[in-house]
């Protein structure tokens, strides 16, 4: 059982930059790949960007690449998201996932575990 705990969310102007992190439990947290994942009001969840559980591969969705980085620490059990040049379609619930496997995924049904989000609003 893993369980995940996101932070670093707020409120910030467009334009501006947050770092999110999700902190997971357990002493295997190498052996996962990670996941971010976001929800804005009355839309389905979305893949944002996702890590090989080395850190070796990365994966953004169109709507962020170039603007956000996802990394991992895995002494610290901790994954990031570096969100900078923040839009107003930023804006949303942004929520951490693990999948059992080394390989990531943008696919939101192959990850087993989430955490309960945190939320990022963007001003404009």
């Amino acid at each position: 059982q893993v369980q995940l705990v996101e932070s670093g969310g707020g409120l910030v102007q467009a334009g501006g930059s947050l770092r999110l992190s999700c902190v997971a439990s357990g002493r295997t947290f190498s052996s996962y790949a990670m996941g971010w994942f976001r929800q804005a009001p009355g839309k389905e969840r979305e893949f944002v960007a996702a890590i090989s559980w080395s850190g070796s591969n990365t994966y953004y969705s169109d709507s962020v690449k170039g603007r956000f980085t996802i990394s991992r620490d895995n002494a610290k059990n901790t994954v990031y998201l570096q969100m900078n040049s923040l839009k107003s379609e930023d804006t949303a619930v942004y929520l951490c996932a693990a999948r059992s496997s080394p390989w990531s995924s943008y696919r939101r049904y192959d990850y087993d575990y989430w955490g309960q989000g945190t939320q990022v609003t963007v001003s404009s």
